[in-house]
This record gives C-alpha cells, sequence and structure tokens, in this order.
C-alpha cells in the first residue's frame, strides 16, 4: 500500500474490492467445508478380507469382512483392518488437500495451514492406531464356532430351595 491520502473514491474502490475479496473467500471456505463433510473414503485390502469406511474425520463409519478371514489368524486379521483404516485414512488426506487447493488454494497462509493440519491430523499416529493384538498364551485354545453355546446347569430332585434365594450355592 502507498502512503499518499486517497480520495474517497479510491478509498471507495479499495474498500469494495478487499470486501469483495473477503466475500469470496468466505464462499470459498464455506464450499470447502460443505466438500469435507460430505467426503467418505472406501478402501479393501489387496487380499480381499475387510473393506473399511472412513468419514471425513477419519473416524471408522464402516467395517465390512469377508469370507476370507476364515483362512486368517485372529492377529492377521487384526493387522489388516488397523492398517486398510491407515490406508483409507492416507487417501482421505490426499483428497482433502485437493479440495484445499480447489477451493481457497494453497497460495494463502491460511490455504496452507488448514491443508498441513487436516493432513497431519489424517496421516498422523494416533492412539487408537497403535493397538496391539495379544496373541493368547494357550495355544491349544480354539477359536469360537457356531455350536458352542453355553448349557444350563439342570436342578436334580434334591436341589430343592424352597422358592429362597441362596446365593452361596
Amino acid at each position: 500500500m502507498d502512503d499518499r491520502v486517497l480520495n474517497p473514491d479510491d478509498a471507495r474502490q479499495r474498500l469494495e474490492a478487499w470486501k469483495g475479496r473477503i466475500d469470496k473467500l468466505a464462499a470459498d471456505t464455506q464450499a470447502m467445508s460443505d466438500r469435507f463433510q460430505q467426503l467418505q473414503v472406501t478402501r479393501r485390502d489387496r487380499d480381499g478380507m475387510t473393506e473399511v469406511t472412513v468419514d471425513s474425520s477419519g473416524s471408522l463409519v464402516g467395517l465390512k469382512l469377508t469370507r476370507e478371514i476364515d483362512r486368517s489368524a485372529p492377529d492377521v486379521i487384526a493387522a489388516t483392518i488397523m492398517s486398510t483404516i491407515r490406508e483409507a485414512k492416507a487417501e482421505l488426506a490426499e483428497r482433502t488437500q485437493e479440495i484445499v487447493e480447489e477451493t481457497i488454494g494453497t497460495d494463502s497462509p491460511a490455504g496452507r495451514a488448514i491443508a498441513e493440519r487436516v493432513g497431519d491430523q489424517l496421516r498422523g499416529t494416533r492412539d487408537d492406531e497403535s493397538v496391539e493384538v495379544e496373541q493368547p498364551e494357550d495355544e491349544s485354545v480354539e477359536p469360537l464356532r457356531s455350536d458352542d453355546r453355553p448349557t444350563h446347569r439342570v436342578r436334580g430332585d434334591d436341589d430343592d430351595d424352597d422358592n429362597e434365594l441362596n446365593l452361596w450355592r
């Protein structure tokens, strides 16, 4: 900006131009926000065991497991789910960068800050991503099958409690 004193018409023109830039930035920011809110990414792992969907915040909103999991150990399934979520979040981060570039642009400090923050949030390691899957200590333990149901205790004839509740039996 120069040091000369503006006449009223020049000042009005500058003010209108400034207001126009602010209005455009506000509209572009709203468009960016609307597109962010609608954004979801669905990703499948390479072995076809899992399909995950994450929303615009990177939260898991969908999980589908296929019969391929029947051939895999629980720790492999868990690791596959977690890595597929990370891949979906990375793709989400890329798509949010594209939205920032297409709407407000990354040439402004605000655009760069938004792009950086959203990217860091989605690509960064969070506590829920560092979950370790614990292996059972006893390898002879078999997984439950659909025919494994709890059995009910059958009371014998001499097990009459005269309708009194006895918690110590």
